[in-house]
């Protein structure tokens, strides 16, 4: 049942490189609003680069909120982010009747607009005997146990992130259920209205754009970074996409050529995977990624009553 009240929060979500930044900056200017951020790499003030982060221009055209909040040295779980993005969310809605939402990361947007799911209790022991396998065997041997055990989840989580891949493992092991069947559980019920939105284009198009956006950020220093952050490698916040592959060639496992191309290939990847994920949510309204930014506003209208 939907709230009973005039509050939406608009959630821009995609693939990575698909123009959701864009999107969501000039629907928060439209709305006269502010935007949260939903993705999960852009948390952390040393990564800049090598997460997208909205540039200066994009970030002081609309007030932005969770971009660079955190440091890569604290823990900062998608149960913290809920918690602080609802809690915010109820002081933005004193002020805006419409807030903005955008992230590629379905985890943490799911967790704004439903809630997050209840787990079931596992041994420690279990934890680190995956940990040990991390270790000893490499996130390959992990993958392709998580495969075995939930195909379906195998298919929508960052197989680039050892502490996602282990918590699945974990639940599946410890239960002996899939991972994802402990995600189709009661919604929350939140005091506010929701409408999801996502850029669409055709998949050669985003990996496209997303083998460009590649280029750019090497061009604009993205190694640099990298090296600066090699010493704390170790630190979940680094387990992504664009660090880790220059973390090898910096250490002289191999050239630079070859690990700009994994960039790619792993992020066309982790992109595939953000299709899967977001294409299974119901109720998201598709918008052509060259759309008007007016035509997409239209949509939106008729979609609820929501205030201009």
């Amino acid at each position: 049942m939907e709230p009973e009240n005039s509050k939406y929060l608009i959630s821009v979500v995609g693939p990575t490189a698909i123009g959701k930044t864009a999107l969501a900056i000039q629907l928060a200017r439209h709305f006269k609003t502010v935007v949260l951020s939903a993705d999960s790499r852009q948390f952390y003030r040393e990564m800049s680069i090598g997460t997208a982060v909205p540039s200066p221009e994009e970030l002081a055209a609309v007030p932005h909120y969770f971009i660079q909040h955190k440091s890569i040295f604290e823990t900062y779980t998608v149960g913290d982010f809920e918690q602080d993005a609802i809690a915010l969310l109820k002081d933005l809605f004193q002020e805006h009747d419409t807030v903005i939402m955008a992230g590629g990361s379905g985890l943490y947007v799911n967790a704004v607009l439903y809630g997050l799911d209840d787990f079931p209790e596992v041994s420690p022991a279990l934890r680190d005997a995956l940990n040990t396998t991390l270790r000893k065997e490499g996130i390959t041997a992990l993958q392709q146990e998580l495969k075995a055990l939930d195909p379906l989840y195998y298919q929508q989580v960052d197989l680039h992130n050892p502490q996602r891949v282990i918590r699945a493992l974990e639940i599946s092991k410890g239960t002996g259920k899939p991972y994802s069947s402990f995600l189709k559980g009661k919604k929350q019920s939140r005091p506010f209205n929701t409408l999801s939105i996502t850029p669409d284009a055709e998949r050669q198009v985003i990996y496209d754009r997303i083998n460009r956006r590649v280029d750019l950020m090497m061009q604009n220093g993205l190694l640099e970074e990298a090296k600066a952050l090699l010493p704390h490698q170790h630190l979940n916040a680094l387990q992504t996409v664009g660090y880790k592959e220059l973390f090898r060639y910096l250490e002289g496992d191999c050239e630079l050529e070859f690990a700009v191309e994994e960039i790619k290939k792993n992020t066309r990847r982790f992109a595939k995977r953000q299709l899967t994920w977001f294409r299974k949510q119901p109720g998201t309204l598709r918008v052509d990624f060259q759309s008007e930014p007016s035509e997409i506003i239209t949509r939106i209208s008729d979609e609820g009553p929501i205030r201009q």
